[in-house]
C-alpha cells in the first residue's frame, strides 16, 4: 500500500473568514460561551453558525456531500429514534443560549448537524463539506474525569489542528493560575 501525500496547510488554501460559516462543536450541557463565541465571531465576519453535535454512541454510514450523515447506533439494541430526543433537546438547549445572546434573534443565522462517530472527523467533514473558514471548539470542564478522559482519548481541538487545514479556535472554559502550576518533581 503505497502512502498519499497529505494536502498541507497552505495559503492557497486559506478560507477568507468574511463571509464564510463558522463550524461550533458542541455536546449537551456545554457551557454556553462556545456557542456564544462562535456565534460573535460569526457575526462579525457576516456568516452563518453551523453547530455539529457528534454522538459518539452512533457510526456513520454514510457522509453526503452537505455535511449530513446517516448514522446508526453501535448498540443493537438501542432504541432507534432516541437519538431525535436528544437532537431536539440540543437544539432546544441551544436555541436558549443563542437567544440570549443575539437578544430578539438578531444573531447570526444558524443550523444544527446531528453527526456521529468521533468528533473531530466530524467537525473536519461538516468544515470541509460547508467551507468554513474557522472550526471553534471549548476546552474540557476541570475536573479529574475530564483530564483522565483527555489523555485517553486525546483533545479534540488538538486532533482538529493536526488532522486539518482550517484554525481552529478554542474557547476556554477554565483556567488555572500559573502560580498553581507545579512540576512534576514538585509535588
Amino acid at each position: 500500500m503505497g502512502s498519499r501525500p497529505v494536502p498541507q496547510p497552505a495559503l492557497d488554501r486559506m478560507v477568507p473568514f468574511a463571509a464564510h460559516p463558522v463550524v461550533v462543536g458542541v455536546h449537551p450541557d456545554q457551557d454556553p460561551l462556545v456557542v456564544r463565541t462562535a456565534a460573535s465571531l460569526a457575526g462579525a465576519v457576516g456568516a452563518t453558525l453551523h453547530l455539529a453535535f457528534a454522538d459518539t454512541s452512533r457510526y456513520v454510514v454514510e457522509e453526503r456531500a452537505d455535511g449530513s450523515v446517516v448514522h446508526a447506533s453501535i448498540d443493537p439494541d438501542a432504541a432507534g429514534d432516541a437519538w431525535q430526543d436528544a437532537h431536539a433537546a440540543l437544539r432546544a438547549a441551544l436555541g436558549r443560549a443563542l437567544g440570549e445572546a443575539g437578544g430578539d434573534g438578531g444573531g447570526p443565522p444558524w443550523t444544527l448537524h446531528y453527526l456521529a462517530g468521533r468528533p473531530d472527523r466530524a467537525l473536519t467533514h461538516l468544515a470541509r463539506a460547508v467551507d468554513a473558514a474557522v472550526i471553534v471548539v471549548g476546552t474540557r470542564a476541570p475536573g479529574a474525569g475530564a483530564r483522565l478522559r483527555e489523555v485517553v482519548e486525546g483533545s479534540v481541538a488538538v486532533h482538529l489542528a493536526h488532522h486539518q487545514h482550517r484554525p481552529v479556535l478554542t474557547v476556554p472554559l477554565s483556567v488555572v493560575d500559573w502560580k498553581e502550576l507545579r512540576t512534576p518533581w514538585e509535588r
